[in-house]
């Protein structure tokens, strides 16, 4: 009898314990922090936020030029309105 109970639950299907699939978390978007840069009126007269400070620079004819550093769209130098 106990051969008998045990074949039979032996024949019995195995269910197979599938673990779920483990989902990668979603990134979070967090807002952009601010680089600590500063609205400046170039020459252009256009405003241009730079991350840089502000320097002086020696002109060619003997002047002196305020220009703004590090300024958004690739520019390395602004030149500055007075």
């Amino acid at each position: 009898m106990n051969a008998l109970a045990l074949a039979l639950v032996l024949s019995l299907p195995i269910p197979k314990l599938v673990t779920p699939a483990q989902l990668a978390p979603a990134p979070v978007q967090q807002a952009a922090k601010p680089k600590g840069g500063k609205w400046y009126f170039a020459q252009t007269g256009h405003a241009v936020y730079c991350y840089g400070p502000v320097m002086t620079m020696p002109q060619g004819q003997g002047g002196l030029l305020r220009v703004a550093t590090f300024c958004r769209g690739d520019q390395t130098m602004v030149p500055l309105k007075d």
